[in-house]
């Protein structure tokens, strides 16, 4: 499957609980879905190895027809630690290459063994009497090299990153080898971040919506309110009401039409089979002027706000 073949809706599995894990996976498949985001962090790929274990065996989709992207997390920056990071991601999601591998965050964290505590979290020691984060010092560049290696290993088809802004991206690109085929970040009408859109299309970087629908997967973890739910929004509302259609469907409409792929979360049937359908809906210009409206710079998964509350230290990356 290459790059331009992604298919446009995925499961993201960030949050889908580890007991659920398999059959979501499962029958997400079932009903179409063909591309499954994941990652160490998310402390479920084994169970996501397994859903997609039943999905080969028991279903005539084979690997080739899906699209597995996963992500090297922040404890596994120094370049020694890459590929065994990506073996381990690979072991639990039974695969022998990815599609894609992203650097999940430009936070490079001490280094904790995978036999000491995985997934590794951000605390480096969470038992200790004031847990933190243990921010090291690693250029980003020698982890990309890392990464490069990958692909020559044949552990993954393209490489790509996270939470980066233009000027880290134009930084990466006048000293990478391979170019980064794929950027990942926080994406919805109230963060709709045009720039960098468009320089990733001018640079021929696809781009990825995670959090397509917004406030929703952040009102539980208190980093945002039930109050700001686009889901709920009157504009949006209006509009999904016009097209015969729901909220979630006009949110992944909005940014498919903006030639990005989304990658929302769901554990139900119905809302599963809903965001796939969002792919035929397409929005017109006085759906997009209304939802234009609602931008605000309202960024929901931000390291400069969560780190110093959660985890103990200041560490902005987006200022």
């Amino acid at each position: 499957m290459s790059l331009a073949e992604i298919p446009a809706v995925g499961l993201g599995t960030w949050k889908i609980p580890n007991a659920s894990t398999a059959d979501v996976v499962f029958k997400a498949a079932s009903l179409g879905y063909r591309h499954f985001d994941c990652a160490c962090d998310y402390g479920n790929e084994a169970e996501v190895g397994d859903g997609l274990a039943r999905v080969f065996t028991e279903t005539a989709v084979a690997r080739d027809d899906i699209w597995v992207t996963s992500k090297l997390w922040n404890t596994f920056h120094e370049p020694q630690h890459v590929r065994p990071a990506i073996e381990r991601t690979l072991s639990d999601l039974k695969l022998k290459k990815l599609d894609l591998y992203h650097v999940h965050f430009p936070i490079a964290l001490k280094y904790v063994a995978p036999e000491t505590r995985y997934p590794p979290e951000w605390n480096h020691d969470p038992n200790a009497p004031e847990p933190r984060m243990e921010p090291i010092d690693v250029p980003y560049i020698d982890t990309w090299r890392a990464m490069e290696e990958l692909i020559k290993a044949g552990l993954t088809e393209r490489i790509g990153v996270c939470n980066l802004g233009v000027s880290q991206l134009r930084d990466l690109l006048t000293q990478c080898r391979v170019r980064p085929a794929n950027l990942q970040i926080e994406l919805h009408p109230r963060l709709p971040q045009d720039k960098l859109l468009r320089f990733c299309r001018d640079e021929g970087i696809a781009v990825t919506a995670f959090s397509p629908l917004g406030a929703t997967s952040y009102v539980g973890l208190g980093m945002a309110t039930a109050e700001e739910s686009l889901l709920s929004d009157p504009a949006v509302g209006a509009i999904a009401d016009k097209h015969g259609r729901t909220p979630a469907q006009v949110l992944l409409a909005w940014g498919l039409g903006r030639g990005t792929s989304a990658i929302p979360m769901s554990t139900d049937a119905t809302h599963l089979a809903e965001n796939l359908a969002a792919a035929d809906l397409n929005l017109d210009a006085e759906d997009a002027a209304a939802l234009a409206g609602l931008a605000s710079d309202r960024r929901y998964n931000d390291p400069g706000v969560f780190c110093e509350a959660a985890f103990g230290r200041f560490y902005p990356i987006f200022d």
